[in-house]
């Protein structure tokens, strides 16, 4: 698939030079701070040193009062106390958070995570039911809820209290929970609007423990949990998030929750310092599949675990889901992807949806991204559930998929979701119109920009320039995600320089050997590129490529290594 190349805007001028003197740094390092906001050397200091200190006053979201007030009530009173959330890495690692803080303080306290499969997402009908058959009088929901106002009224005609924490775009009106807590409500002046659900349910136990003087080093214990969330639910690593994501990898290196380390181990995480992408593809998936596969609740169950043993135990079942689940995602995205490739017309349109009756609930999400990659347009795959077609949405770069759902929402029974991803459930009798009518919205709202794969490029750099200072203050800039990506540079006017070969099992992959105009050797690994560029490489056909910049750690040799995302030639 033909890729565009877009370079960044340059950095002020001003700034730039300013920030090169005042850090003694080179001029690409000093652009991408720049890039990023930063202008003066106190702003770069807060930058590379994310300071604790640093988070907001939790009291400034809306409703905050009311949420403690409520919890300290439930305690004073001895209520039970029911901490409920979803399914997905963000909902388990939010009850985990909440629940294992707040049982310090009461043992009147338990947890529910809805069943993906019987109950769906979210707050449920079933959930209401079990908190009232047992006399909690008090549920604290977490990363859902912001659009139960119909499941809301259900409890509260049951006297079961509600206490939101969410981060999802709320509906036209708000739930009559006793506190709805969402920095993305219209009327809540929090000053950052990207935290994770895991973050929300983290500043309600920041304003708790402010009320009640409680040493904020208490709730810190938590705050890997925080950072596998943040990494996990693809939210913007900037602002507080930053700040948390920043301690919390640094927690989930060094002293890491029983569960966490189980997992760490279980994924093959090296020990040296994680990243967010850590977190994305190897800890946050085996996390996620025990509510893909099973139940959340055996997530949770490994995350507030304190015994070595039983936590080795839990994690080890929940690999065994882990690769069940790969098996699944595997094998229905080949169904997917052969089904497109044998209608003309599925292959011709700007959308794609899919509804397979058989296919698994707890992987069409990932089947919907896969799909993306390979086709790049909104992406919604459904299967069969309790007799509607439920499933997942995935968008494309700067293309609000949430929006084209909602044009369509008339033949809807329910859906949720954000910019880039949704989920939505429908009859199975209505599954041909609403794909009609997300196609008609999206021709008419989507342009061809959109629908071109885009490598962003930070900056041009030269092979001259790539040292070990180099790589040691860009890493500096870690924790990387959305916001604040891991910079990607773009050299020109390459070619082999004699070593270039083929690598992996089916030699899809190439081990780069690259010499500049200037005569500078670098190498590099460009992963499942060498069916495409192997020939004309090895003919000494000139290239550019897009690359990030690694360590490369080899029987205790450590060098740099460009991480090659893409390779174009002279007449693409």
């Amino acid at each position: 698939m033909k890729k565009k190349i877009i370079i960044k805007p340059a950095g002020d001028k001003k700034i730039v030079e300013h920030l090169q003197d005042v850090l003694n740094i080179n001029k690409t390092l000093a652009n991408l701070l720049a890039q990023r906001g930063i202008k003066t050397y106190d702003e770069a200091k807060a930058f590379f040193r994310p300071d604790i200190n640093e988070l907001h006053d939790p009291f400034l979201m809306k409703d905050m009062d009311k949420a403690v007030s409520r919890l300290n009530k439930a305690l004073s009173k001895n209520e039970n106390i029911l901490i409920y959330g979803d399914y997905d890495v963000d909902g388990t690692t939010s009850v985990a958070l909440v629940y294992s803080f707040l049982r310090k303080y009461t043992e009147q306290i338990s947890y529910y995570i809805p069943d993906r499969y019987d109950e769906g997402y979210g707050i449920s009908y079933k959930g209401i039911d079990y908190a009232f058959k047992n006399n909690y009088s008090l549920v604290i929901a977490l990363d859902c809820g912001i659009k139960a106002v119909e499941k809301i009224k259900y409890a509260n005609d049951k006297k079961v209290d509600f206490i939101i924490c969410d981060h999802h775009t709320p509906g036209d009106k708000i739930p009559d929970a006793v506190a709805v807590l969402d920095p993305k409500r219209e009327d809540c002046n929090y000053p950052d609007k990207n935290l994770s659900g895991c973050g929300v349910g983290f500043k309600f136990m920041q304003a708790f423990a402010n009320r009640r003087k409680i040493d904020f080093s208490e709730l810190a214990e938590f705050i890997d949990l925080v950072a596998v969330s943040i990494a996990s639910d693809i939210v913007p690593v900037i602002g507080e998030n930053r700040i948390l994501a920043y301690h919390g990898l640094e927690k989930l290196h060094k002293n890491p929750l029983k569960g966490l380390e189980t997992i760490k181990k279980l994924s093959g995480v090296k020990d040296s310092k994680l990243t967010i992408s850590d977190c994305v593809f190897k800890i946050g998936p085996r996390i996620n599949a025990a509510g893909r596969i099973k139940s959340g609740s055996d997530a949770v169950r490994l995350l507030v675990e304190e015994d070595n043993t039983l936590a080795t135990e839990i994690a080890q079942q929940i690999d065994v889901y882990n690769t069940e689940r790969k098996n699944l995602d595997r094998d229905i995205t080949h169904e997917a992807l052969r089904i497109i490739g044998n209608s003309i017309e599925l292959r011709n349109k700007k959308t794609t949806v899919l509804y397979g009756k058989d296919w698994h609930k707890g992987v069409v999400g990932i089947v919907a991204s896969r799909l993306t990659e390979t086709y790049y347009r909104p992406t919604i795959v459904l299967t069969e559930s309790h007799g509607l077609a439920t499933g997942s949405a995935r968008s494309v770069s700067d293309f609000n998929i949430y929006d084209a759902i909602d044009a369509c929402s008339d033949l809807l029974e329910n859906f949720g979701g954000h910019k880039f991803a949704a989920g939505l459930t429908l009859k199975i009798e209505n599954v041909e119109k609403f794909a009609e009518c997300f196609e008609k919205y999206v021709s008419e709202n989507i342009t061809e920009e959109q629908l071109t794969p885009v490598v962003k490029v930070d900056d041009e750099l030269s092979f001259s320039d790539i040292n070990r200072k180099f790589f040691n203050v860009m890493r500096q800039m870690a924790p990387f995600g959305p916001g604040n990506m891991s910079p990607v540079f773009y050299t020109k006017n390459l070619k082999d320089a004699g070593g270039t070969r083929q690598v992996g099992a089916n030699k899809e992959h190439l081990k780069l050997d690259m010499v500049d105009e200037n005569g500078v050797v670098m190498q590099g690994i460009a992963f499942s590129l060498a069916p495409d560029c192997y020939k004309p490489i090895a003919k000494k056909e000139k290239f550019s490529i897009c690359y990030s910049i690694d360590k490369n750690e080899f029987r205790g040799n450590v060098t740099l290594q460009l991480r090659v995302k893409d390779i174009f030639f002279e007449e693409d």
